[in-house]
């Protein structure tokens, strides 16, 4: 019977295995190691490294996800307790006062009596099916998956942080290229409006070149817009209020870090969600056990003993002690069928576990690649652009020389202009776009790839440790 509810380990999922990354490079990254709770230090910015500090200290979704496996941790430690015996204390004072036509009622026995009783109870399951230890490694197994889930929120919230410090740093990129701009374009409008006051530059010119110039400020303000949003983005993740929360620009920011991915393998070691993922099975695995022990007895042991007597002045002596103990057997002989549809739900939670840590596996690697074919493609795209941004500077110099010299219309210098700056703006988002890819790729490889790095088990732990 014991044999019976054995339930065969379903925790080795069959998943799809390649040999490396279609999108790695030839020639694998060659990076120093690091730990999970570091990898944004390869940006080199110590106003994210600060604000990364404040979010473990101060984010309200961190301690959520906190709160969320305490929980977890709470409910296994009540599970681990039912390995053990339950011991109860009793003490009843009663005033009784029986009916004159009791049956059985004794001779001369007194209306009113006193009943007092001290006593002890205890009272402890046998585990022979192995039930109550299933139950205790399920809930072992979904402790671990919270703990993994806990990790993989502090590394979103993080991956989230530094990509939304990226973007504004971009933004602040852009803002200081558009002011560039604006001062060279009311250059430009100048220039045109003294050749106007000579006879040299008709009204079209000037209003060519006044639009121009309103055209670069109205750009400058909504790019101001979009970092402002960032900005309020970032108070809210770090737990500042909005209102209160300002960063100074920056500019300069050009760091694209190297990123080892490894080999395919190693992500099932390292990423906080494939873990969990893969606990989670291990727990509906031990749930269906639970399931098929409700098939066999369960035997109890009990026992009670104490005082009782009607003289509560005397209650604690020799002849007012009782006590009984033994054992009691409970068998369903009969249910309708809910012992067995639990155990098919059961077996249906399974699958489902097995087919969500499956899908995770393979999302897993798809963001991986995803993440690769971006930064091959923006890398070569920015190629592009860097050598579009010097052909379009070598047509507005040769525009604007042009125009001086009255061999073509200003036409010719807006429409260069209006080239130059699109693939000088194109250049910047295409290097802000590298840098937050490199962002995701840390996230989709796990955060950290040192060896001696945090462990996905004690990610959790290490959070849990940093948060008030």
């Amino acid at each position: 019977m014991a044999g019976c509810a054995h339930v065969a380990d379903r925790s080795a999922v069959p998943l799809p295995e390649a040999p490396a990354y279609r999108g790695a490079p030839p020639q694998p990254v060659a990076a120093p190691a690091l730990r999970r709770d570091t990898w944004w230090t390869l940006y080199q910015d110590p106003e994210l490294d600060r604000l990364q500090k404040q979010l473990l200290a101060n984010s309200p979704n961190l301690g959520s996800a906190l709160a969320r496996y305490e929980q977890t941790r709470a409910a296994t430690d009540v599970l681990r307790a039912g390995r053990l015996p339950s011991v109860g204390a009793s003490a009843d004072v009663v005033r009784n006062r029986q009916s004159e036509n009791r049956p059985l009622r004794g001779t001369g026995s007194s209306n009113y009596y006193n009943n007092g009783i001290l006593g002890l109870s205890m009272d402890y399951e046998v585990d022979l099916w192995g039930r109550i230890s299933r139950q205790v490694a399920a809930g072992v197994a979904e402790e671990q998956a919270a703990q993994a889930d806990l990790a993989g929120a502090q590394l979103a919230l993080q991956v989230q942080l530094a990509d939304t410090l990226l973007a504004l740093r971009g933004a602040d990129q852009e803002i200081q290229l558009l002011r560039e701009s604006h001062i060279a374009f009311a250059r430009a409008s100048t220039m045109v409006g003294e050749r106007h006051q000579a006879g040299l530059a008709s009204g079209l010119d000037i209003a060519q070149a006044e639009a121009q110039e309103e055209s670069v400020r109205s750009q400058l303000h909504q790019v101001q817009a979009q970092r402002d949003v960032l900005e309020h983005a970032i108070a809210a993740l770090v737990g500042e209020h909005a209102s209160t929360f300002s960063l100074e620009s920056a500019s300069g920011f050009d760091v694209l870090p190297a990123i080892p991915v490894g080999l395919p393998s190693e992500l099932l070691q390292r990423r906080p969600d494939i873990a969990a993922a893969q606990r989670r099975v291990t727990a509906a695995n031990a749930s269906v056990g639970v399931a098929r022990t409700t098939f066999f007895p369960s035997l109890r042991l009990g026992a009670t003993g104490g005082y009782q007597s009607s003289d509560l002045g005397n209650i604690i002596a020799a002849p007012n002690l009782f006590w009984a103990i033994g054992p009691g057997l409970l068998v369903n002989l009969f249910d309708g069928g809910r012992r067995k549809a639990e155990v098919a739900r059961a077996e249906a939670v399974l699958e489902e576990s097995g087919q969500t840590y499956r899908a995770t596996v393979l999302a897993a690697f798809q963001q991986v690649e995803d993440q690769l074919a971006l930064l091959r493609q923006y890398g070569e795209a920015a190629q592009a652009e860097a050598r579009t941004v010097a052909a379009s500077q070598r047509a507005l110099d040769m525009a604007t020389s042009r125009y001086r010299d009255g061999v073509v219309s200003y036409l010719d210098v807006v429409a260069a202009q209006t080239v130059n700056l699109q693939s000088r703006r194109n250049a910047l988002d295409l290097t802000t776009s590298q840098r937050r890819a490199t962002v995701q790729l840390v996230r989709a490889i796990g955060g950290g790839w040192s060896e001696e790095g945090v462990p996905v088990a004690d990610a959790g732990l290490q959070a849990a440790t940093r948060f008030p």
